[in-house]
């Protein structure tokens, strides 16, 4: 105890060599500190501000997720559509050109055998 209470005679000395205006600057100091302890204390309690700051950073991840989406998806067709060009080859475009022209030339046939399935459906469907 004895100790204790010669740290305290000495920070009392201490005090006492203080001068006026060191003891305004403490002052400041000190109220600066209350008033930062203060905002963070009312901020933590203030439930409504939590809440709006809670649903904007969700918003922005949300926001960030979509774009990074979006070009992932962008990147994925141009890489589909361009192998999708590499594998079809021009032949099939030329075949379904001839098949065309074919019907043009042959459009009596056509017309029986578009005939004779429209009367195949039609005795499908009216058949018990």
């Amino acid at each position: 105890m004895d100790t204790s209470q010669g740290e305290t005679s000495q920070e009392l000395a201490v005090e006492e060599e203080r001068t006026p205006e060191q003891v305004r600057q403490e002052i400041e100091q000190t109220r600066a500190e209350l008033g930062d302890t203060v905002a963070a204390l009312s901020e933590k309690t203030d439930v409504k501000a939590q809440a709006k700051r809670a649903v904007t950073e969700a918003r922005d991840t949300v926001t960030g997720k979509i774009s990074d989406t979006q070009e992932t998806v962008t990147a994925k067709k141009s890489e589909f559509v361009s192998a999708a060009r590499e594998t079809s080859p021009d032949s099939a475009l030329a075949a379904g050109q001839r098949v065309a022209a074919l019907a043009k030339q042959n459009s009596r046939a056509l017309t029986v055998l578009a005939a004779f399935g429209l009367g195949l459906a039609i005795g499908r469907g009216t058949a018990p």
